[in-house]
C-alpha cells in the first residue's frame, strides 16, 4: 500500500507500534526494513526527509495483517 503526505509522523509511528503483525517499508532500491524496529524507524525517517521538509511525500509500506492495514488507513483518511 502507498501512504502519501504524512504530516503528523509522531502519530504515525504510534499506529505502527500499536499495529499486531510485521509492518515494512519498501525503499526505492526494493529492500524491506521491520518498521516495528525503534532502529528502522530512525533510519527510515534521517533518509526520507530532507532539511526542510515536514511532510512525508509518500511510503510504501506492507501490513501483514488485516487489520494493520484497516489502521494505517484509518490513520490516512484521518489525519
Amino acid at each position: 500500500m502507498k501512504i502519501t503526505n504524512i504530516k503528523d509522523t509522531e502519530a504515525f509511528f504510534n499506529v505502527i507500534d500499536n499495529c499486531v503483525g510485521k509492518v515494512e517499508l519498501v525503499t526505492g532500491e526494493g529492500d524491506r526494513l521491520n518498521l516495528k524496529s525503534k532502529l528502522s524507524q530512525f533510519v527510515s525517517l534521517s533518509s526520507i526527509f530532507k532539511a526542510d521538509d515536514t511532510i512525508i511525500p509518500e511510503l510504501e509500506l506492507i501490513a501483514y495483517e488485516p487489520e494493520d492495514s484497516k489502521k494505517l488507513l484509518d490513520f490516512m483518511i484521518n489525519q
